[in-house]
C-alpha cells in the first residue's frame, strides 16, 4: 500500500513537471502577405497572444516577443517582391519558455502590431504590419499635384478597387472560394477593358493578394486623380438561397460624417478644394465656405454615382440575374470619399453553390467585367469631362439618343446635363410632347 502511494505521487509530480515544461501558448504557423508599400505577417497561435515589441536601428529591426509561446521549428522565407522585410528569425527570448522572433528590415518602417480573436476559419493570430517611410498621402507635394491643372484630351481615369485581400479572404463560398481571389480576377478583366478603349485608363487599387484598409483605398484613387471609383465584390449570406447581382451607393448619412471629418483636417479639405482651399483660413465664417464647397463635391459625387450605378444594373440585367433591381445606399467604408463618384458592384452571391460556380467561370467573369465598363463607358460618353478626349470625340461626334418609354424632355435634359431649352433648340421642337423611338441629338452640355 505504502509503495502504491508512492507510485502514485511520482506520476502526479511528473505530470506537473510535464505541464510546466511546455508553454500554454503555440505558434502554429506564419504568413507572410506583401504589398507594394506595406508588409503584413500574421501569427497563427493556439491561444491568446501575450506579446511586447520594440524597433532597433543601425540596422533597422523589429522585435517581437511572445510571453510563454512555443515556437515553430522554422520561420518562412521572404519572398523576393518585399521591399522592406529581408529576412525572419528567431533569436534569444525575452524569459524563460517565451519565444522572440526578429524582423530583418531593408529600410524604416512603421510597425501596427496588433491581436486579433478567432473568426472564421482562423484560430487566435498576431499581426504586425509594416509600413514603410513615404510621402504623406496628403502632403504639399500631394496637393499640389493634385492641383495642376490637367492636360487637354486627357484620359478618364476610372480607379477599380478588389475587395478584400490578403489576411482578409472575404466570403467563402461552399466550396472553399476566397471572395478576395473572385474579385481581383473580375477586376483586372475591367482593367483590361477600360484600357483598350481611348480615351479611358484603369488604375488598379489591388494589384495582389495583400490586405488594404478601407481609406488606403479611397486615398490611393485620389492620388491617381481618379474621375470614378468601383469596387468589386461578391456578397453572402447565412443561407444558400439568395442570388444575383446588386449595386450600391453612399448613403446620405455616411455622406455628411465624411463631410464632418474631412472639414476637422485642414490639409484633407485643401487638397479636396485645391486652389480654392488658399483663401479658406480657420475662422468660423470661412469654414462655412469649405462646407458649403464640400456639400457641392459630395452632392455632385452622389448624384454622378447613383445614375453610374442604374446605368451598371441595366447592363448586369442582361447577363446576370438581379438581387436588386435599384441603387442600394448604405453606410459602406469604402464609398466614402467627398470628390470622387463611387459605386460598390456585387457581383453576386458566392455562398450560394451555383453563383459560387459562376463566378469561378472565366466566361461569367468577362461579362459582369463588360456589363461594368459599358456602363460606366456609357455614362461618361454621355457626361465626358470638359478636358477629357471624350469631350472631343463629343464634339466631332454629337450624341444620338433614342427616346424610350416614361422618358420627358426634363428627364433627358437632367440626364445630359443640358436645359430643355437647349434640347429643343438643337432638336426644332415645337412642343414638350417626345414620342416612343423618336431619335434626339444631344447638346454639347
Amino acid at each position: 500500500m505504502k509503495i502504491n502511494k508512492i507510485i502514485i505521487i511520482f506520476l502526479v509530480w511528473s505530470a506537473l513537471f510535464i505541464t510546466q515544461a511546455h508553454a500554454s501558448n503555440k505558434i502554429e504557423g506564419v504568413r507572410v502577405w506583401p504589398s507594394p508599400e506595406s508588409t503584413r505577417v500574421v501569427f497563427d497561435l493556439s491561444s491568446k497572444p501575450d506579446y511586447s515589441y520594440f524597433m532597433l536601428k543601425n540596422p533597422y529591426r523589429l522585435v517581437v516577443d511572445f510571453s510563454d509561446t512555443d515556437k515553430l521549428p522554422s520561420l518562412p522565407e521572404v519572398p523576393d517582391e518585399h521591399r522592406i522585410i529581408k529576412k525572419l528569425r528567431y533569436s534569444s527570448p525575452k524569459s524563460k519558455g517565451g519565444s522572440r522572433v526578429v524582423f530583418d528590415l531593408s529600410r524604416t518602417a512603421k510597425p501596427v502590431v496588433f491581436a486579433l480573436a478567432p473568426t472564421g476559419p482562423y484560430k487566435d493570430r498576431l499581426v504586425v504590419d509594416l509600413y514603410g517611410t513615404q510621402m504623406s498621402a496628403y502632403s504639399n507635394e500631394s496637393t499640389n499635384k493634385k492641383s495642376e491643372s490637367r492636360e487637354k484630351d486627357r484620359n478618364i481615369v476610372i480607379a477599380i478597387d478588389a475587395g478584400h485581400g490578403g489576411e482578409d479572404p472575404g466570403s467563402i463560398g461552399p466550396s472553399g472560394t476566397y471572395e478576395k481571389n473572385i474579385t481581383l480576377q473580375i477586376a483586372k478583366r475591367l482593367v483590361r477593358l477600360i484600357d483598350n478603349e481611348p480615351g479611358m485608363e484603369a488604375k488598379l487599387i489591388r494589384t495582389g493578394d495583400y490586405f488594404l484598409k478601407l481609406n488606403t483605398r479611397t486615398v490611393r484613387a485620389r492620388e491617381r486623380k481618379a474621375d470614378f471609383f468601383v469596387s468589386i465584390h461578391a456578397d453572402a449570406f447565412t443561407r444558400p438561397e439568395p442570388s444575383g447581382s446588386s449595386v450600391w451607393v453612399l448613403s446620405l448619412n455616411r455622406a455628411n460624417s465624411e463631410i464632418g471629418k474631412w472639414l476637422e483636417n485642414t490639409e484633407k479639405h485643401s487638397q479636396l478644394l485645391g486652389g480654392a482651399a488658399d483663401v479658406i483660413k480657420d475662422t468660423e465664417n470661412e469654414r462655412y465656405l469649405a462646407k458649403a464647397l464640400l456639400d457641392m463635391s459630395m452632392d455632385h459625387s452622389m448624384k454622378t454615382g447613383f445614375q453610374v450605378a442604374e446605368e451598371v444594373i441595366g447592363e448586369l440585367r442582361k447577363v446576370t440575374k438581379l438581387h436588386k433591381r435599384t441603387p442600394q445606399a448604405a453606410n459602406l467604408g469604402v464609398l466614402k470619399s467627398p470628390d470622387i463618384p463611387s459605386i460598390l458592384v456585387e457581383t453576386g452571391f458566392i455562398s450560394n453553390p451555383t453563383e459560387e460556380r459562376m463566378l469561378l467561370s472565366s466566361s461569367h467573369q468577362d461579362k459582369l467585367a463588360r456589363a461594368v465598363f459599358n456602363a460606366i463607358k456609357g455614362y461618361y460618353w454621355q457626361n465626358p469631362p470638359a478636358d477629357s478626349l471624350f469631350a472631343s470625340m463629343r464634339d466631332d461626334n454629337p450624341v444620338k439618343h433614342t427616346v424610350k418609354a416614361g422618358e420627358s424632355l426634363s428627364v433627358l435634359a437632367s440626364r445630359y446635363k443640358v436645359s430643355v431649352e437647349s434640347l429643343k433648340r438643337f432638336n426644332s421642337l415645337k412642343s414638350n410632347t417626345l414620342f416612343v423611338g423618336q431619335v434626339l441629338t444631344i447638346p454639347k452640355a
